[in-house]
Formats: structure tokens, C-alpha cells, sequence
């Protein structure tokens, strides 16, 4: 006996148009931008994309979405950490430097008014002796009638010192004062230093204070060893002010 197949509005769809039904239902979806989740079993059942020729869509979980979010956020915060413990290091660097830099010109500064108070210093002319003739004392031995200048107590080949910082302007024989140093000092007065048995400076040479610049001695018109000191208004006899006063003026103690 044979059998019909039924017809009509009662006939059940087949398979292949409901899979195709349902496919174009998800192109429709995609294009709409609305993209739903397909669970695995009905992927399973449906027919392949060479069957169908659509490509199906298949959304990601939010599982999955959290873990790329969570490690895009860490790789950014790494960056932004490394950006500042870099930006921080640079500035302690900067900072370290410019200490530094204060520093050695505080020390310069330092190196330099130290100089400059060395510089500016006046000492005896001779170490820990005393004044044997003052200044004026007269008598005929002086050509003037009277002292131009101090004697201090020396043996013969004591050290003399420049009492201060200066330019020699005249070294060797004086006539009467025997070998003999001038030197322009920086304050622009004049020192002499007479009767010495050596010279140990020479013209234009700068000295500082307490550098020895001769040796004492009996040289020219003397009675005896000792230093002849005088202080000048010009590198010429005749022009001498007190040496006392102008020592201790200069904060000598003699």
C-alpha cells in the first residue's frame, strides 16, 4: 500500500530549512548589532558553514572579558609605575647634583675669602724679636740726624719675612742700608728691609705674608747685626712714616 506524503499548511518544516531559518536568524541578529549566546549543544546541531554558507557568531564570556580587562589594567599600572620610579629617579639625580654643585661653590667661596684673608694678614718682620732702636731716635750715625725707621734684634743670617702681601720693587745694594729689599705693598704703601746678608727675592717677584724673602746681616753703615725696617709713602728715602703705627694698624703686635 502505498503512502502520501502530506501537503499543505500541516506539513512540518524540514530540517534543513529550520537550520537555515535559524542561521539567517543570527545574521539578522549580527547585523542589528544585537549578538546573543549560543549554547554548545545547539552549535552541535547545527549544520555546517559549507551547508549553510553563514559564519557563525560566537560571543565571549564575561569570564573571559574580566581576565583581559584585569591584565590590560595591570600592564598599564606596571607602565605608570615604572614611569614614575623612572621620573623619580631622575629627579634625585637632578637634586643630587645641585647639591653637589652648592657645595663646592660654598667651598670655593670659602678656599677664596680664606685666601684673601691670608692675603690681607701682616705679620713681624722678624719672628719673635724685639724692637733694639724706635723710630726717630737720634744721633749722628744717621745722615738724616735722626732714625728713619725700627731695628729689630737679629743675629746675623736670621730669617726676614715680607710683612705683608706686595710686589718687590728694588732688591740689592742701598748704599748706607747695605743690601736692601723694597716692596710695594697691596695697599699700595711701602716696606724696606735694610742690612741683610742675602737676598732671596727679585724685582717684579710677588710675596705673601711671612715668606722670607732674605737673611739679616751687618751689610752697609751699621755697628752691628740686626734688620733695618721702615714703612714709605714711596719707594724713596725721605718719604718713611712710623713702622710701629703701621704695624699695628695692621694688626701686628710689636
Amino acid at each position: 500500500m502505498a503512502f502520501t506524503r502530506p501537503t499543505g499548511k500541516h506539513r512540518a518544516p524540514s530540517r534543513m530549512k529550520r537550520s537555515t531559518a535559524r542561521a539567517a536568524g543570527v545574521a539578522a541578529l549580527t547585523t542589528t548589532g544585537v549578538i546573543g549566546t549560543l549554547a554548545a549543544p545547539a552549535l552541535a546541531a547545527e549544520p555546517a558553514v559549507e551547508q549553510t554558507g553563514l559564519i557563525p557568531v560566537v560571543t565571549i564570556g564575561d569570564s573571559v572579558a574580566d581576565q583581559i580587562d584585569a591584565q590590560a589594567a595591570a600592564q598599564e599600572q606596571a607602565a605608570e609605575e615604572a614611569a614614575q620610579k623612572k621620573a623619580e629617579e631622575l629627579a634625585r639625580k637632578k637634586a643630587a647634583a645641585k647639591a653637589k654643585k652648592e657645595r663646592e661653590a660654598k667651598e670655593r667661596a670659602a678656599r677664596a675669602a680664606a685666601e684673601r684673608k691670608r692675603l690681607n694678614t701682616y705679620v713681624a718682620p722678624i719672628s719673635g724679636s724685639y724692637i733694639s732702636t724706635g723710630y726717630k731716635a737720634g744721633g749722628a750715625v744717621w745722615s738724616s740726624g735722626s732714625h728713619t725707621g725700627v731695628d729689630f734684634h737679629a743675629a746675623s743670617g736670621t730669617s726676614v719675612h715680607a710683612v705683608g702681601s706686595g710686589t718687590v720693587v728694588e732688591a740689592g745694594w742701598g748704599g748706607s742700608y747695605g743690601n736692601n729689599i723694597v716692596i710695594k705693598m697691596n695697599d699700595g704703601t711701602y716696606t724696606q728691609y735694610g742690612h741683610l746678608s742675602s737676598i732671596g727675592v727679585s724685582v717684579g717677584q710677588t710675596v705673601t705674608p711671612g715668606q722670607q724673602i732674605g737673611l739679616s746681616g751687618a751689610t752697609g753703615n751699621v755697628t752691628g747685626p740686626h734688620l733695618h725696617f721702615e714703612a714709605r709713602t714711596t719707594p724713596e728715602y725721605g718719604s718713611d712714616i712710623d713702622p710701629v703705627a703701621y704695624l699695628r694698624s695692621h694688626g701686628v703686635n710689636v
